[in-house]
């Protein structure tokens, strides 16, 4: 039986702990699994002299200047744009790295699994395998609320993260930027949703706020959602086209009016590192919007 067919045998339900400890021994090298935000969820036997793996080991992530070496090398861009799995060889690398993604039951990509080759040497049966355990993963996670709720939550963090000017290294935020760009296509909208405060609580305000964002959600799912300063922040894009900017403001103008929402939405844009600039745009139309 190849190496492959090995890895499709392997049984589900064990958890990704189980599944790295067969494929290290069918493969022969060591593997790590991180989720979207570079956090180490299980992993094998290391090689002892990779700096990158045993910084990872030791504190459950990389450090930015890490990531930002990876990033500059390219390297992670590669992972990112990588359909399924690519190999990685570079100066900076000690060993090679063979990466493929997982994904979660809503086909979300939610993290990463890398094997090193340090013991046996990469090959098209070491590939094949591969590839398959990455597969094996993403099977294995279909049923895990904590890939779910990340998908959700990483959205928001990352919008703003853009809102609040925190991204300085687009190659390091690219892999990142990427996850909010799935599933949109073409030119970018952004809407922010005033809901009148009074003399509220901030806290209790907030909880408005987030019960609001999560009631818009479940109603127009192709959209991501935040909660940023006192608005609720929509991205949208132009393959929405059920939900174009002109129609979801038509079609749900008695909805906004009964929850007393006020809603802005800013011009087109391609790049989302602009959102900054285009969220302003969409705050700016609100005062004209609630005097009308």
């Amino acid at each position: 039986m190849g190496k492959a067919e090995q890895i499709r045998a392997l049984e589900n339900g064990k958890g990704i702990q189980f599944l790295l400890n067969c494929a290290y021994t069918i493969l022969g090298n060591p593997i790590y699994v991180i989720d979207i935000n570079y956090n180490l969820l299980a992993y094998t036997t290391a090689p002892i002299d990779d700096h990158n793996w045993n910084e990872l080991i030791a504190t459950g992530s990389f450090g930015p200047k890490t990531l930002e070496v990876l990033a500059n090398e390219g390297l992670i861009e590669s992972i990112t744009n990588a359909a399924r799995t690519v190999t990685l060889r570079n100066e900076k690398l000690k060993y090679a790295k063979m990466a493929g993604h997982f994904f979660n039951r809503d086909n979300i990509e939610v993290g990463i699994a890398m094997m090193t080759e340090c013991n046996v040497p990469f090959d098209a049966q070491s590939a094949a395998a591969f590839e398959m355990l990455a597969d094996k993963i993403t099977d294995e996670i279909r049923t895990y609320d904590y890939f779910t709720m990340l998908a959700m939550t990483f959205h928001e963090n990352k919008i703003n993260l853009l809102l609040d000017g925190a991204v300085t290294n687009p190659l390091l935020y690219n892999p990142q930027a990427q996850v909010l760009y799935n599933g949109f296509d073409d030119y970018l909208y952004v809407a922010v949703v005033h809901v009148e405060k009074n003399d509220i609580l901030d806290s209790v305000h907030r909880n408005r706020l987030e019960y609001y964002k999560s009631m818009l959600k479940a109603m127009f799912p192709l959209f991501k959602y935040s909660v940023y300063a006192d608005h609720i922040v929509i991205l949208m894009s132009s393959i929405n086209k059920k939900y174009g900017v002109t129609p979801f403001l038509n079609m749900n103008a008695d909805l906004f009016e009964r929850n007393g929402f006020c809603v802005g939405i800013s011009e087109s844009f391609e790049s989302i590192y602009e959102l900054r600039i285009y969220y302003d745009q969409a705050v700016a139309a609100l005062p004209n919007g609630i005097r009308n």
